[in-house]
């Protein structure tokens, strides 16, 4: 059966910029090249953020958590992110590796505003730095170092849509199938229930 849908693809700005307009200068002024008072304070105050990178293994984008302010604003064009224990696939450090441009999303809980920070990051070991960032006297192995070239908030639109932040909008875990059940399908022979079973030691001992 041949597919019917119509696909009238954009393929220059021009027909974007017929499609929507330009922006209104609001969309405009809010991008620094900075990290502005108010925007540090935004940074200070999530304790969430997705990281995106690229290379030649393809685009990346890693959830990263910590304690609100886990993220540190060094000066008006710097930021340091610990790197905490993961799964070791070093997807985001890789692609650092080979190409240095990053990009940051910072969500506040209850607040419908994002942060968007476009750059550059490289990857330090320096010992002193690392150990400014012992929690529990657990040393990150690394510090994410971005330069900033680019900082604007993201208005409310997506977050109100989503009611992320709604409890009305909150699921049972138990609606989606377990990490374990999920492995299970793709490993032959994987005791899902036992790593079920097993995670929340795991978590906690594993966190930093």
């Amino acid at each position: 059966m041949e597919n019917s849908v119509s696909h009238n693809r954009i393929e220059s700005v021009r027909q974007l910029e017929e499609i929507y307009g330009e922006p209104p200068n609001t969309s405009l002024v809010k991008e620094l090249d900075f990290i502005s008072p108010h925007y540090q304070a935004m940074i200070e105050k999530s304790p969430f953020v997705l990281f995106a990178t690229v290379g030649s293994g393809g685009l990346d984008c890693s959830p990263r958590g910590d304690a609100p302010g886990f993220v540190r604003v060094v000066n008006d064009t710097t930021l340091q992110m610990p790197d905490r224990r993961g799964n070791n696939r070093l997807d985001s450090l890789r692609n650092l590796i080979e190409d240095s441009r990053a990009s940051l999303l910072f969500l506040i809980p209850g607040v419908g505003e994002t942060l968007r920070v476009n750059g550059h990051a490289i990857i330090l070991t320096d010992e002193p730095l690392r150990q400014s960032f012992a929690i529990k006297n657990k040393v990150p192995a690394t510090v994410i170092q971005f330069k900033v070239d680019r900082v604007y908030f993201q208005c409310q639109k997506a977050l109100v849509r989503s009611g992320l932040w709604d409890p009305a909008t909150q699921i049972e875990r138990s609606e989606l199938a377990s990490t374990g059940t999920m492995l299970k399908a793709m490993s032959k022979g994987f005791d899902g229930d036992q790593y079920d079973r097993d995670y929340p030691q795991r978590l906690k001992d594993s966190l930093y």
